[in-house]
């Protein structure tokens, strides 16, 4: 609710990370250094639907949950460079450092 707050997203996935199931996570990171912030609010709220996530794993390409405004080219460029080694550097840090089990979820605030 506040220009001021800032929102970061670590992935701690509970199986093997491949290309195939890692979709969401690579175009959330890929919107995330991307798009401005309200593009970015509405795509990531396309993408935590339910229906995206299935459409998603029956092959559909995350091309076509593009909304208006966003810059389509920039967006395929960086998600289709985002390796896996990223979400797996964020499945260490969360189990490592933060002593979360696979797949577990947590909240954590640094605010003043």
């Amino acid at each position: 609710t506040s220009s001021h707050a800032r929102v970061g997203i670590l992935n701690n996935p509970s199986s093997k990370i491949k290309e195939d199931n890692t979709a969401i996570a690579r175009g959330i990171l890929a919107a995330f250094l991307t798009q401005n912030n309200s593009n970015l609010k509405s795509f990531l709220s396309k993408l935590s639907k339910e229906e995206t996530a299935k459409s998603l794993a029956a092959g559909t390409k995350i091309l076509k949950f593009l909304i208006p405004g966003m810059d389509g080219n920039t967006f395929e460029k960086k998600y289709n460079t985002l390796g896996l080694d990223l979400i797996k550097t964020h499945q260490m840090f969360c189990q490592e450092v933060l002593k979360l089990l696979p797949g577990q979820m947590a909240v954590i605030s640094n605010g003043r």
